[in-house]
């Protein structure tokens, strides 16, 4: 990642000063010239030899330097961390190593520091706020406040600013940012207080302060007195600005590699803008659990049905699990029969709960993979294995014990299937094999439904057309399936605009429905398919739409 982070000081007699800068250095690339030096290996700098102060080294600029806005001494190498993965240097000193990255961090440092930022937005002049322009950078910085018994209200303020030329990038890092700058923070902020808490046992300053008598003609000398304090003298932290080095050198890596880019050809589909919705959504979870380790605690305590609410249902980990799978609808077909598969893929595509009770659960997940393939990532809750029934409403795919009962409410009800699995006693894995699965275990299929399934959907019909010609590979179909959920996903999106946003009558929803195709044969199943494939829409398209029907309603009065 292309960005600096930095930790800045107010200090009482110079103002915003900067104390300790950590930037990457990237590797040359490929295509410089051999015997041309990078631009991070100029003027003869060798690895070991670190940094040196490049703007701020002149006398005069030592000179008004006091001990509060010093961190590491002139002489000093400064620190430098190698990542061998990447071959980025990350080096840390008091301030950058080149002259224009030195005003940027300049700016950002007494920006973040001022009234005129922090005031309005920050209550307190305390927390995290953005700011920056594009020729200057963008700016997320953090301010706080260390404890400090000789200092004026017993505190001192500082802050600390990541600069980068990205704003997007930096305004999608927020939530990482904001988390892990505050255990910096807190860090800080408790070492400080128990030296504050010594300090004050042993000589309190307000009773001092208190006692002392004012005076306008010495008060600038008691102030210089008490402004040359480090942060190294407040926390009393022997290797402090090392370990700051190490926090800024991870935090620059760790938001580096958290947000990818990815070449999409076209517009994104739903399923992956559904996709995208539900990663950030349990990265705000993990967030509020309090970080990784939270999350692991968490997830501990959640039951196996719990743990199995997601789209994924351990897909990419099924290759691992011993025993016959299903390898594609085809071969579902094959093994449970035409009428038999024609049945179940309707209740899958009108949204009924589909109940799986089998002792294999290799065989129960790699049923659940192929079967969502027929519908769109939004319309899928899988909970791949439980020991106890789980209602619609969590899941609409359901993998249950061979021991387990079905409630009386489920076995009766018309929106749900249940497939039962047994497996025969004298069927092992080496006898059968992985792909024998018809002689060693047998079906049953139930539903309290009387609705005929023969007639629709339209999809059905057709994807049942392509798995019966055995002309078409598994992959074929594969691309005809999504061509058609691509159709329909489109027609609900048309649907959805036409009847929920729009608010249209029935008589011209009826006039919608035979435009896009969806009228006579099987007409109820089509007009049930595209009304369950509604709720798999991802909330970006329905906010998008929302919108725009509200900037519409208010142009023509403007």
């Amino acid at each position: 990642m292309n960005a600096l982070v930095a930790l800045c000081h107010f200090c009482e007699l110079h103002g915003p000063r900067t104390l300790f800068c950590t930037e990457a250095l990237h590797p040359p690339s490929p295509s410089s010239q051999p015997g041309v030096p990078a631009a991070g290996d100029r003027d003869g700098e060798r690895e070991g030899e670190g940094l040196t102060m490049r703007a701020n080294s002149s006398a005069t600029q030592r000179g008004e330097m006091c001990e509060g806005c010093r961190s590491l001494p002139a002489s000093h190498p400064g620190f430098v961390s190698i990542d061998d993965e990447t071959g980025i240097r990350f080096l840390s000193h008091q301030h950058p190593r080149q002259p224009q990255l030195f005003s940027v961090v300049r700016q950002a440092c007494v920006r973040s520091l001022s009234c005129e930022v922090n005031g309005d937005v920050c209550p307190g002049r305390e927390g995290p706020i953005f700011f920056g322009d594009e020729q200057h950078g963008f700016v997320f910085s953090h301010t706080f406040f260390i404890k400090d018994s000789l200092a004026r209200g017993f505190q001192r303020w500082y802050s600390i600013v990541m600069v980068a030329m990205d704003r997007i990038y930096l305004i999608n890092s927020w939530p990482f940012l904001l988390r892990h700058l505050k255990l910096t923070i807190q860090s800080l902020q408790s070492t400080a207080l128990k030296v504050f808490d010594s300090e004050q046992g042993v000589c309190p300053q307000r009773a001092v302060r208190m006692n002392t008598v004012f005076s306008p003609a010495v008060f600038p000398h008691q102030r210089s007195g008490n402004a040359a304090r480090s942060l190294t003298s407040l926390t009393q932290h022997p290797n402090l600005w090392a370990s700051l080095h190490c926090s800024f050198s991870w935090l620059l890596k760790a938001c580096g590699s958290r947000l990818t880019e990815k070449l999409l050809e076209g517009a994104p589909t739903e399923d992956t803008l559904v996709l995208i919705e539900r990663q950030t959504e349990q990265e705000e979870e993990m967030s509020c659990w309090g970080g990784a380790e939270g999350g692991a605690s968490k997830q501990q305590h959640q039951s196996g049905g719990e743990l199995g609410l997601s789209f994924l249902c351990d897909d990419s980990k099924l290759h691992e699990l011993p025993g016959p799978k299903f390898r594609s609808l085809r071969h579902l077909r094959q093994v449970l029969g035409v009428a038999e598969f024609r049945q179940l893929a309707w209740h899958v595509l009108m949204g009924n709960q589909i109940v799986w009770r089998g002792a294999d659960l290799s065989l129960t997940q790699s049923a659940f993979k192929v079967l969502k393939s027929l519908l769109p990532v939004g319309c899928v809750r899988c909970v791949p294995f439980s020991d106890q029934y789980e209602e619609a409403y969590k899941c609409n795919f359901l993998g249950l014990s061979p021991d387990v009962p079905i409630p009386a409410h489920v076995s009766s009800s018309e929106f749900s299937l249940l497939v039962d699995v047994s497996t025969e006693k004298n069927c092992h894995l080496l006898t059968c094999g992985e792909d024998d699965i018809t002689s060693g275990h047998q079906f049953v299929i139930s539903s309290a439904s009387t609705q005929p399934t023969d007639r629709g959907p339209t999809l059905l019909n057709k994807l049942e057309v392509a798995l019966s010609n055995e002309n078409l590979s598994v992959d074929v179909v594969s691309h005809c399936l999504l061509c058609l959920k691509e159709e329909w996903m489109n027609k609900v999106k048309v649907l959805f605009k036409f009847s929920k946003v729009d608010g249209r009558e029935r008589d011209d929803t009826q006039k919608v429905l035979a435009l896009l195709g969806a009228t006579g044969s099987g007409e109820e199943d089509n007009v049930r398919l595209l009304k369950f494939w509604m709720t798999g829409l991802s909330k970006t398209y329905k906010s998008h739409l929302m919108t725009a029907v509200r900037g519409g309603e208010r142009s023509p009065s403007q």
